[in-house]
Parts: C-alpha cells; structure tokens; sequence
C-alpha cells in the first residue's frame, strides 16, 4: 500500500510538473505579444525574452533584434555579474565579507570610509553615491575606468556605513578594484575567466570584449537615466551607444548579453554546480544580508517582490536602466530575462513589467 501512495504521489507531482510548465509557457505566448506589440508600434525598437522550466526554454527575439543570440547592453544586470566574477577570491581565502575596504585599498579612508566593509558595498550599505559627482565630466573627457575609482576613493559618503541602503554603483566599481588588486587581473578578465567562459555565455562581456561591434543592440536614449547623458544631442561622444562607453566596461553597468547568456547565469545560482563559485557561497550569495528593516539585497543580487517576478522573497535577479530585467524563482525552478532597448524610465508601466508579470503570474502560489 505503502508503495503504491508513493508511486501515485509521484505521478501527482510530475502532473503538477507538467501542468504549472504548461501555464508557465501559455504565459510567455503572451509576455511575447506584449513585447511584439511594443516593437510593431515602435515603442521599443529591439527586445528579447527567454522563460526556462526544467529542461523547456522559450527564446525569442523582436523588432531590430537580428536573433534570440543578440547582445544587448545589460546595464545594472552587469551588478551580480560582476560580483560573481569577484566571489572566487572569496572562496580561495583572499577576502572575508566583513573585512574592511580599507585592507585593500589604504587611501580609502577618513569620513567614516575605515568602516566600509566588503560586504556594505556588495548590498549598497556603504554610504557610497550611486554615480559620481562629477560623472558628466568624466564621461565627456573620456576618462578611463581608473579616474572613475580615483574619485570614488575620495567622494564623500552619504550616510555612516552600514546604516542604511542607498543604492551604489560605486560601490560595486570599488569591490572590482578591490578585486583588481588582489588578482592583478581587469574586472573584465576575470568576468570572461571566471564566469563568462565556464558557463558558455559566448555572447557576453564586460564592455565589448570578444564581441563584434556591429553585433551590438542599439539603445534608445531618449529618456534614458540622467547620468547617461539623458538622450541630450551634445552627450552622443560618450552616451549608451558610444564607441567610448561601449568599450570603458563600467562594473556597475557596462556589461553586453543575450537573454540567454543570461539565463544561463542565473540558473547557476538557482541550482548551483560549482562551476563559478562553490555551490554554499552562491547559495550565500542569492540570501539577503541586510539587517531588518533595510531592503533586501543579496550579494550582487536584488531580492524580493520588487523585482517584478512571483511575489515571494527568494526570487532572485536584477534589472537595468537600459530596459532590462531578469529574475530567477527557486520555489519553481523558473527563469525569466526579458532584454529591451526601451529606457526603465521611459514608460510607466514598461513593457517589461508588463511581460514580466504575465509569466510570474502563472507560477503563483
């Protein structure tokens, strides 16, 4: 009897199985029309999705895109991609998360900075600003990534460390050359070494890398993020789209991918293999570290409801100013990445959301 429940019990779970990956797929017939909608109507000029549960994916590409294969410029997604990257020098002993910034980089001090811990400026809790300052002028110089961090090392911090969120990509900038410092290799090295390779996303890198030129998805820059020049005509020398940006691969927001390279990322912290960290340190990776009360933030990761997939606080991913969104759902073992070119502040709801929504709501519970 007792082996007859279990055989039921099991045909019971496949059929679940089956039937939450047949809404699931239904669901992306209709996120698809969202987006096919959007391109026809010339709201968004490229976009892409990709949707997996188990082993069935559903890849598909609109508008300008030439393939589900095209490289989109993945903004703040490039954040845990980059953290990632980072996280093998973790796992051989060469930092702790609580140890301070300071131990790496000595001229990072004064202002409460001696307090910035590593793990603060994985989770945006290290009171550095989101962009520079001076980001305009740099950007418009041309400047190399190394005056970026030369700021950063010296801009003054918004609140004591560890006090609150506030959302950082200079934070992230300086935990690559904290990085940089103990590998003596570029963030892009060791993005290519330590997670673009290993996990085949051959259509990926921080900045152009590897990739043709040519290939690249154009942006749509009117109404873009303020620190990307806004869509203004005299910011096109170093806008999203320039050869100059395209090429500086900022840590924070500069990295190129296909919705599937993507994808293929994500899974590896969905049901980690080891194959670019060890599989306790990505599991470490996708759980919030923020005390109670601050939003949740894995590291490298946003986490929760917020990111517009099943409203449940293990989902995992990140999104980007550029139009792009991915989020993982363990509970599911589901994946979503949607790439468009239309800006995150251009449209309210955005297409993504919308998208996005269509799949999160059939893998409800």
């Amino acid at each position: 009897m007792k082996r007859r429940e279990a055989v039921l019990t099991g045909l019971g779970l496949a059929m679940s199985h089956r039937s939450c990956a047949a809404m699931l797929f239904a669901s992306a017939e209709r996120a698809a029309q969202v987006l096919q909608s959007a391109t026809q109507s010339g709201q968004i000029e490229s976009a892409a999705l990709y949707v997996r549960h188990g082993q069935r994916e559903f890849n598909r590409a609109f508008g300008e895109a030439s393939s589900v294969d095209a490289s989109f410029l993945l903004a703040s997604i490039s954040k845990p991609i980059t953290v990632a990257a980072i996280m093998p020098l973790f796992d051989d002993g060469e930092f702790r998360l609580d140890d301070p910034v300071q131990k790496f980089i000595p001229a990072f001090r004064g202002d409460g900075r001696e307090r910035v811990t590593m793990q603060q400026l994985f989770t945006h809790c290290s009171g550095l600003p989101d962009q520079l300052p001076e980001n305009a002028r740099l950007r418009a110089a041309h400047a190399p990534l190394s005056e970026f961090v030369s700021d950063a090392i010296k801009t003054p911090l918004l609140f004591a460390p560890g006090s609150k969120f506030g959302y950082s990509s200079m934070g992230i900038l300086l935990a690559s050359e904290v990085a940089r410092r103990i590998s003596r290799k570029s963030i892009a090295e060791l993005i290519a070494t330590n997670v673009c390779r290993p996990l085949k996303m051959t259509r990926s890198a921080l900045g152009v890398g590897h990739l043709k030129r040519k290939s690249l998805v154009r942006c749509q820059t009117e109404q873009a993020a303020p620190e990307s020049g806004a869509g203004n005509a005299d910011t096109k020398s170093w806008d999203w789209n320039s050869d100059y940006w395209r090429q500086l691969g900022v840590p924070w927001g500069g990295a190129h991918g296909s919705a599937g390279d993507v994808a293929r990322f994500l899974t590896e912290f969905l049901a980690p293999q080891g194959i670019v960290v060890k599989p306790e340190t990505a599991r470490m990776m996708i759980r919030n570290h923020n005390s109670i009360g601050m939003r949740a933030r894995g590291l490298g990761f946003d986490l929760g409801k917020r990111l517009g997939g099943p409203p449940r606080e293990n989902v995992f991913g990140h999104s980007g100013s550029t139009g792009t969104l991915c989020w993982a759902d363990p509970t599911t073992s589901s994946v979503c990445v949607i790439l468009t070119t239309l800006p995150g502040r251009a449209a309210n709801p955005h297409p993504r959301s919308v998208a996005s929504r269509h799949i999160a709501e059939s893998i409800e519970e």
